[in-house]
């Protein structure tokens, strides 16, 4: 049945059918194909493998997805994220490549709230990408800058796609959460050397000067938007509050002080707000409902056993075994939504990686690095179209425009890889 299954889902993906809808139909393909009973529709395991399609959204830690991304709406609609670039540019806006260090600086803090890269793009290409274009910094570089920083909003915590694979592996959010901080900070700094680097040479400087005044009333109007990642992220470390119950925090918060302290969100544009979140956990949700059904297929037919037997047959050292989850989370992650290709390989992966002693969480994380690349690399790219849709931009140039920052990305990824205490040093010490 599994040679049927990945035959039938990779026919569906040839003829661009939905990820989410290839991977639940190719299960119940597979069943009613080559199960037990072919070609009938009241076969015991296919009634029993349907209901997955429910019982896998039944798990505590998945309720803070809708609500990290209905926080990271509200703060766009409310302006926190605008005042959130608004206080970046204060503070390094004066310097070479002033824009694009804002740029990354305002993706990692909202990264740090939202838990999405393409809710980070969109929230803070839509600010930034039209004000470096027209300082001359180029619609290319630009919009490449912008989906690159972005895909920092699946690896900073709060992180959806880490919440993802807590609940595929049944390992700590939290520590998962404490996991991704280090590397993210890194991925964060190094673009910041390559966008400073770069606007030096190239001459990017804005013509805008601030006086110390004004950049004080940035920073001031901004406050209110800074406490929240401080908020969210203390809490679940100081072990106030579980990440889901951070996430209904957030939410609450965004909300009083987008309504009630800027007034920029009315109640009346609340509803539309509302729909749009709606519909973005409503397609998150049933990629990862169905990737699960997919997972719990793959388990049935022991084939994560199989898998793992077969690596351990090849006496891998850990580091070529590290190469090559690399190299098929790189490929994976050109064709596949982050969530969907968790909840399949991580499952997959992880008894051969404990054989090897590699840890779960550092497991974790380089699984979420390379779909991070996944997000700027095409065909599936995800943020690649979302950049593209702000600045208008052929997806070619848009291509061309993220190639120096994927560098960065894999040599962050590399360093992650082996230097395992970049993920594990926070974990290790608030243990």
């Amino acid at each position: 049945m599994a040679y049927g299954l990945f035959a039938i889902f990779f026919f569906l993906l040839i003829f661009r059918v939905p990820i989410a809808v290839a991977l639940g139909l190719s299960v119940l393909s597979a069943f009613w194909i080559f199960g037990p009973e072919p070609f009938a529709f009241d076969q015991p395991l296919l009634i029993s493998n349907t209901q997955q399609l429910f019982t896998a959204l039944d798990k505590f830690p998945l309720m803070a997805i809708p609500f990290f991304v209905l926080a990271a709406n509200i703060m766009t609609a409310g302006g926190l994220s605008r005042r959130l670039t608004d206080a970046a540019n204060a503070v390094v806006g004066g310097m070479f490549g002033g824009l694009g260090i804002t740029t990354v600086v305002s993706c990692m803090f909202f990264a740090a709230i939202s838990g999405s890269s393409p809710a980070t793009v969109v929230a803070i290409g839509s600010i930034m990408i039209p004000s470096m274009i027209r300082n001359g910094y180029g619609k290319r570089y630009s919009t490449g800058l912008v989906a690159s920083a972005g895909s920092l909003g699946i690896l900073i915590p709060p992180s959806i796609p880490l919440i993802v694979y807590g609940v595929a592996t049944e390992e700590s959010v939290g520590q998962l959460f404490m996991a991704g901080f280090l590397p993210g900070i890194l991925v964060g700094s190094i673009l910041l050397v390559v966008v400073y680097i770069v606007a030096r040479r190239a001459g990017f400087r804005s013509d805008v000067e601030m006086t110390w005044g004004e950049k004080a009333a940035s920073i001031g109007r901004a406050t209110w938007s800074l406490v929240l990642p401080v908020i969210v992220l203390g809490g679940i470390y100081g072990g106030f509050f579980t990440p889901t119950e951070a996430a209904a925090v957030a939410v609450v918060y965004a909300f009083l002080v987008a309504v009630f302290v800027y007034r920029d969100l009315s109640l009346k544009d609340l509803p539309q707000v509302l729909v749009n979140s709606a519909s973005m956990s409503a397609m998150i949700m049933f990629i990862i409902a169905n990737a699960m059904m997919f997972a719990f297929l793959l388990t049935t037919e022991r084939i994560p056993v199989h898998i793992a037997d077969w690596i351990i047959a090849q006496d891998l050292a850990p580091w070529l075994f590290l190469i090559a989850v690399n190299i098929l989370l790189l490929v994976v992650g050109m064709f596949m939504e982050p969530s969907a290709a968790i909840l399949i390989l991580a499952p997959l992966l992880l008894p051969a990686a404990l054989d090897l002693g590699v840890d779960p969480i550092h497991l974790g994380i380089i699984m979420v690095m390379n779909l991070e690349v996944g997000m700027i690399t095409p065909p599936m790219g995800l943020n690649l179209f979302v950049a593209a849709g702000i600045s208008r931009l052929p997806m070619g140039e848009v291509i061309r425009g993220v190639l120096p920052f994927s560098a960065v990305l894999l040599a962050s990824l590399f360093l992650v890889t082996y230097v395992p205490q970049i993920s594990l040093f926070l974990v290790d010490l608030l243990k």
